[in-house]
């Protein structure tokens, strides 16, 4: 692996500077780790951490003993940002990989940019509202928030679940294999039953983004890969829900809300292993900000339930952007979702 680390060094020289995804390089760490790690499981296995603090987090310290060599940490939105959906890289601001005049999403934003850029093929994340999700789609690769409470949470109220950033629903269980004790990987039966919704049943979704996955979804049909079984989901719009608990402050009438929606998709899970939806409501948007549309509005709701979620590449909108479809499996079932979305990532490609 000492090879694939001098190539990660080496692209994060020649591309961080325009991308600016990183705050930090540890060049010389790096290479005083590899040799040892190379005798471990990961063998050496270049990977990003968010933020400053992000070496320090359960995952990164359980990543570096089964020989994963951290290079680095990555940008999250600058102080005073009012808007979570861009970083702070050493370099200035973190700019999509895709489109540079637009935003990467946030708060992994350094972290998506780093994968889909080829500086690693894994990068830590958290993820409070779409932190994960909306960057991995909006770069194009793929993201998973874990069940709330797999993992030590970053957050003193639990809405945030670490997760990883990755080149592909494969590569993301390296991560889940040694950050977890006892993963077993499960391979989807074939074909998967899922429900398709395509707004939750409250949100306005652009008519790019519903197309690129509406098309995702019939690819996969057609492949039968998945089975869409009749109806939607429709749950409450978590808004005000999730703030409150944001807050420390929720009120009776927000908890009745949490309940409703929790209701409604035990339901669905009790009949279905598979909920499938775009993953942001718009394509990227400018560095100025995201306008009236909450960025959140189609993954929240599932940091309050405590699902696990996955972004997997859709497509791409007419201006070329990528999108996302978002990958919802009951709680705790994590192998179920990765062997999932391996069997849908091999179809959409």
């Amino acid at each position: 692996m000492t090879a694939a680390l001098e190539a990660s060094l080496a692209l994060i020289d020649r591309l961080d500077p325009e991308l600016c995804a990183f705050t930090e390089v540890w060049h010389e760490e790096a290479r005083a780790r590899s040799e040892a790690a190379a005798r471990l499981p990961l063998a050496g296995l270049p990977f990003a951490v968010k933020g400053h603090a992000g070496i320090r987090s359960y995952a990164a310290r359980r990543l570096t003993a089964a020989g994963g060599v951290p290079v680095g940490s990555t940008s999250v939105p600058g102080p005073g940002t009012r808007w979570q959906t861009w970083g702070q890289g050493a370099h200035g601001r973190t700019v999509n990989p895709w489109r540079p005049d637009r935003t990467p999403g946030g708060s992994s934003a350094g972290s998506a940019v780093a994968v889909a850029a080829g500086m690693v093929e894994l990068a830590t994340g958290s993820d409070g509202a779409g932190s994960v999700r909306i960057p991995a789609a909006w770069c194009g690769v793929f993201g998973l928030k874990t069940t709330q409470g797999l993992l030590p949470s970053p957050d003193r109220t639990g809405l945030a679940s670490p997760g990883v950033l990755a080149s592909s629903a494969v590569r993301a269980e390296d991560y889940l294999r040694h950050v977890t004790d006892g993963y077993v990987p499960q391979p989807a039966r074939l074909p998967v039953p899922a429900v398709y919704s395509p707004d939750l049943g409250f949100v306005r979704v652009d008519p790019v983004v519903a197309d690129v996955t509406r098309r995702a979804v019939g690819r996969l049909v057609a492949a039968g890969v998945v089975r869409l079984l009749p109806g939607s989901c429709e749950l409450l719009d978590p808004a005000e829900a999730w703030s409150a608990v944001r807050a420390g402050r929720p009120t009776p009438s927000t908890e009745r809300l949490r309940a409703v929606n929790n209701r409604a998709l035990d339901a669905l899970f009790a009949r279905a292993p598979l909920l499938l939806t775009p993953v942001a409501p718009t394509p990227p948007h400018g560095h100025e900000g995201p306008g009236d549309i909450y960025s959140t509005a189609l993954t929240w709701a599932f940091n309050l339930s405590g699902h696990p979620a996955a972004s997997l590449p859709a497509g791409f909108t007419p201006d070329g952007c990528p999108a996302g479809l978002q990958l919802v499996t009951g709680r705790g079932t994590e192998a179920a979702l990765l062997g999932m979305a391996r069997a849908l990532e091999s179809t959409l490609g």
